[in-house]
């Protein structure tokens, strides 16, 4: 099966398989974004139908895939945080002022036994209340003050 995903217009991925059936609207979701990173794609249609299930997005041509990163992209999109600046705990919410690779961040958490997710020993990813995504990959490399912060938190 020969796959040709891109944007047609510019704000719109679009898929065409084995250059006879086409689908004006094509969305790429992850089946397990956090802790399988480029496997298990599947594209939706425009009513959330499964059109394609890719085991890996490397049987994609190159100008598909960055098509596919592109708009994954903007749907995964996550902060790395590089240092907790600040946690405190208030009536069942934590407020956080960190530092990513993006700039100085300051976020809410609600619930962290559902919001704050360890996807492998050290991995932990943290879910604001707007539905964002902070990711610490490795929180023993943090600095002292940030995992001092974190330990009373978690």
């Amino acid at each position: 099966m020969k796959l040709k995903i891109f944007h047609e217009p510019k704000d719109r991925l679009r898929l065409t398989v084995d250059d006879n059936e086409s689908y004006p609207t094509v969305k790429p979701v992850w089946a397990a974004p956090l802790s399988r990173p480029d496997h298990f794609l599947s594209l939706v249609n425009g009513k959330g139908d499964e059109i394609v299930n890719l085991p890996d997005v490397s049987v994609l041509d190159d100008a598909s895939r960055a098509s596919v990163r592109e708009e994954l992209s903007r749907r995964y999109l996550s902060s790395r945080v590089l240092e907790i600046l600040e946690a405190r705990s208030e009536f069942g919410a934590t407020y956080w002022t960190v530092e990513t690779e993006r700039g100085q961040r300051e976020f809410v958490t609600q619930n962290l036994q559902e919001n704050a997710q360890w996807l492998s020993p050290g991995h932990l990813m943290l879910i604001d209340v707007d539905g964002n995504r902070f990711e610490l990959k490795d929180v023993d490399s943090l600095d002292a003050k940030s995992r001092a912060h974190l330990a009373r938190t978690i």
